[in-house]
C-alpha cells in the first residue's frame, strides 16, 4: 500500500483543501453539460449553427482525451501543484476567451483547445493532490467528495446554463468561470506537494501515439450517431462499405496497442516512458479503472437518458429539468461522503457491489415505471437509487486506485484514470443514444405501418426518411411539423400516437442497455479489495 508523502509548510485546514479539490472537479464537469440547453442562443450569438456548437463541445472532449495522459506525465515532472495552478490559469483565460468570442473561430480556441488543455492538467493533478495532502485512511472520503462534485456539476449543468441564458446570458457561466479559477488559485498556493523528479523530457513519441490513439476513438464514439457504428447512415463517410466512425474506433484501438508497446520498449531500454508499463499489471489498479469505467458508462448514460425523458417526453423546462434531478446529487453526496466517515472499516468490494446494486434497482424501476401517463414524481426513487449508487462507488475507487500504487505515481495514475473515465463517458452517452434512438425508429415505424389509418404511402415515405434515425421529438415539435406538411387529422393523429408510444421504447431500451452494464461489471468486483486502503492488510496481489 502507497505511504502518504509528507511535505513540510502543509497550512491549510483539509476541508478548505477539500472544497478547493471539489471546485476543480466541478468546474472541469461543468462545462460537459452546462451548454447543452442553451445550444441554439449560444449558436445565434456567435453567428454560427447548432452544429458549430455541437462541433465545439465535441472538440472539447476530444482535446481533453487526447491530453489527458501526457498532462499526468507533466504534473510528475513539473509538480502536481504547478501542473495544477498551470491548469487553473490555462483553463481561465480559455474561458474568460469563451465569455468574449465574437464568432465560433474564437469559441474554438478559447472553450475546446484552451479549456480542454487546462483540464487535462487539473484531473490527474487533482487525484496525486489529494494523496498529498490526505493520510490513507482519509482518502477515501476525500476522492469520494470530489468525484460527488463532478457528478453533481453534470446533474446541475443544465439548470446553471438554462437560468443564465433565460434570465442573463450564457457568456456570464464563462464569465463565472473565470472567477472560480481566481479563487482556486489564491487557495492552490497552501497545498502540499511532492517535489518534481529530476527529468527534463518527456516521451513525445508516446504522448503522439496515446494522444492519437484515444483522440480517434473517442471522436469515433463521438460521431457513431451521426455515421453510424458499423452500417453507415444516408450521405455519411465510409469506406469499404463500413462506417467511417468504426475505422475510427479501430484505429485508436490499434494505436493505443502501439502505444503500450512503445512505453514497454522505452522501460526496457532504460528510457522514462509516459506510461509505466507495469502499472497494468496490477490487479488492484486495473481492477479500479475498470470500476471506473462502468461507473462513469452508466452515470453518463442516465444523464443523457432521464433529461431526455423529463425535457423532451414531459416538456419541462431546463429549470423544472434540474430540480428533478436534484434528489441525485443529493444522495450521491450523501453516500460518497458519509460511507467512509460512518463505515471506516468497511470492506470497498462489499460497497462498490451494493453500489452496482442499486444502480441496477434504480435503472430497472425506472424503465417499468415509464408510462404515458406518468409524471415527472415517477423519477424521484429510481433516482435517489441511482444516487446511492453512484456515491457509493464515488466514496471507493479513487482511494483504491491510488493506494495500489506509490504517491510517486499518483499523477500517472491520474492521467489513466481520467483517461478511462473520458472513454466511458463517451461510449455510455453514445451508446444510449444510439439504442434509443434505433428502438424508437422501430418502434415508430412499426406502429405507422401496422395502422390502417395511415395510406400505404406515407408509411412507405416514413420508412425512406427515418433510415437514418428517428429524432427524438417532443409532442408539440411533432404537431408543429404535422401541421406544416398539411398532414391529415386522422394520419396526424396516428403519428402523435406513434411517436408517444416510440418515445417510451427508445427510452427503455436505453434503460435496459444501462442495466445490463451494470450487470456486467458485477462481474468483474473480484479485482476490488476487501480491505479499505489506510488499514492494516496484505499488499495487493501484483
Amino acid at each position: 500500500m502507497a505511504s502518504s508523502t509528507e511535505v513540510p509548510g502543509r497550512a491549510a485546514k483539509p476541508g478548505v483543501l477539500l472544497l478547493t479539490f471539489a471546485s476543480g472537479q466541478f468546474l472541469m464537469a461543468l462545462d460537459s453539460s452546462v451548454m447543452n440547453v442553451s445550444i441554439a442562443s449560444v449558436a445565434e450569438d456567435v453567428g454560427t449553427t447548432v452544429t458549430g456548437i455541437q462541433g465545439a463541445i465535441t472538440a472539447y472532449t476530444l482535446v481533453m482525451a487526447m491530453c489527458m495522459i501526457p498532462g499526468g506525465k507533466i504534473g510528475v515532472l513539473i509538480g502536481r501543484k504547478r501542473a495544477f495552478m498551470t491548469g487553473c490559469a490555462v483553463y481561465g483565460c480559455g474561458s474568460l476567451t469563451t465569455s468574449l468570442a465574437p464568432n465560433l473561430t474564437v469559441l474554438l480556441l478559447g472553450w475546446s483547445l484552451l479549456e480542454g488543455i487546462g483540464a487535462a492538467l487539473i484531473l490527474p493533478a487533482i487525484v496525486a493532490l489529494v494523496a498529498g495532502n490526505f493520510a490513507p485512511e482519509r482518502r477515501p472520503a476525500a476522492y469520494g467528495l470530489v468525484a460527488a462534485a463532478g457528478a453533481v456539476a453534470i446533474a446541475v449543468g443544465p439548470l446553471i446554463g438554462g437560468l443564465a441564458t433565460t434570465y442573463f446570458s450564457w457568456r456570464w457561466v464563462f464569465a463565472g468561470e473565470v472567477v472560480l479559477v481566481l479563487v482556486i488559485l489564491v487557495f492552490a498556493r497552501r497545498f502540499a506537494d511532492a517535489p518534481p523528479e529530476a527529468r527534463s523530457r518527456i516521451d513525445l513519441v508516446g504522448a503522439v501515439l496515446s494522444a492519437l490513439g484515444l483522440g480517434a476513438f473517442v471522436y469515433g464514439v463521438l460521431r457513431s450517431s451521426a455515421w453510424g457504428w458499423f452500417a453507415p447512415r444516408p450521405d455519411a463517410p465510409s469506406w469499404l462499405g463500413i462506417s467511417l466512425a468504426a475505422w475510427l474506433m479501430l484505429a485508436g484501438v490499434l494505436l493505443v496497442r502501439l502505444f503500450l508497446h512503445w512505453e514497454a520498449r522505452v522501460a526496457e531500454h532504460g528510457g522514462d516512458p509516459l506510461l509505466n508499463p507495469g502499472l497494468l499489471g496490477n490487479r488492484q489498479l486495473t481492477g479500479g479503472l475498470t470500476m471506473f469505467f462502468f461507473q462513469y458508462f452508466v452515470q453518463m448514460g442516465v444523464f443523457f437518458v432521464v433529461p431526455l425523458y423529463l425535457s423532451v417526453a414531459l416538456g419541462l423546462s431546463a429549470l423544472a429539468t434540474g430540480v428533478r434531478l436534484l434528489p441525485l446529487s443529493l444522495s450521491l453526496l450523501a453516500a460518497a461522503t458519509l460511507i467512509p466517515r460512518l463505515l471506516p472499516r468497511v470492506s470497498p468490494r462489499r460497497v462498490v457491489s451494493l453500489g452496482l446494486l442499486a444502480l441496477l434497482a434504480g435503472a430497472v424501476v425506472l424503465l417499468f415505471a415509464l408510462d404515458e401517463d406518468a409524471g415527472a414524481e415517477v423519477v424521484t426513487v429510481p433516482l435517489l437509487l441511482i444516487g446511492l449508487g453512484m456515491g457509493a462507488l464515488a466514496s471507493q475507487l479513487g482511494a483504491i486506485t491510488v493506494s495500489a500504487v506509490p504517491d510517486e505515481q499518483a499523477a500517472e495514475v491520474g492521467g489513466v484514470q481520467n483517461a478511462v473515465t473520458n472513454l466511458g463517458s463517451s461510449l455510455g452517452t453514445a451508446l444510449a443514444g444510439a439504442i434509443m434512438i434505433a428502438a424508437l425508429t422501430t418502434s415508430f415505424l412499426t406502429a405507422v405501418q401496422e395502422n390502417p389509418a395511415v395510406p400505404d404511402q406515407v408509411a412507405a415515405r416514413a420508412v425512406v426518411e427515418l433510415e437514418s434515425g428517428a429524432p427524438f421529438l417532443s409532442d408539440a415539435q411533432l404537431e408543429s411539423a404535422l401541421a406544416e406538411a398539411g398532414t391529415s387529422p386522422e394520419v396526424a393523429q396516428a403519428a402523435m400516437d406513434a411517436n408517444t408510444a416510440a418515445r417510451l421504447d427508445g427510452l427503455r431500451a436505453a434503460l435496459g442497455v444501462l442495466g445490463l452494464t451494470t450487470v456486467l461489471a458485477l462481474f468483474f468486483t473480484p479485482r476490488i479489495p476487501t480491505r479499505r486502503p489506510g488499514t492494516p492488510a496484505v499488499a495487493p496481489a501484483p
